[in-house]
């Protein structure tokens, strides 16, 4: 059973930053994807930024400038530095690790609020 801890989440001033990790229980090297999504209520859960394997990333168009994906295999940790942050980037965080569409992992989530 796979097991992905979020940490880092936090209440933010709007311009501040945040680093969200993700640590996986084992290699992560033995997921296809790994990546961040997020929620806010009453809406879908959106991509925000994954990272293959061999260290593609993909953002959502609008997160692309601010925020950074990483991958550290030797800590079995993914991180996702947020800067610039927004009160519209308040949401909850999942961590997901994906090897196919039937094996496929999330967090418990971490919250993230951006507000003066």
């Amino acid at each position: 059973q796979v097991q992905l801890v979020e940490s880092g989440g936090g209440l933010v001033q709007p311009g501040g930053s945040l680093r969200l990790s993700c640590t996986a229980s084992g290699n992560i090297d033995r997921f296809t994807v790994m990546g961040w999504y997020r929620q806010t209520p009453g809406k879908q859960r959106e991509l925000v930024a994954t990272i293959n394997k061999i260290g593609i990333t993909n953002y959502q168009d609008d997160l692309k400038d601010r925020f950074t994906i990483a991958r550290d295999s030797a800590k079995n940790m993914v991180t996702l530095s947020m800067n610039s942050l927004k009160p519209e980037d308040t949401a909850v965080y999942y961590c997901n690790a994906y090897i196919t569409i039937s094996t496929n992992y999330w967090g418990q989530g971490t919250q993230v609020t951006v507000s003066s």
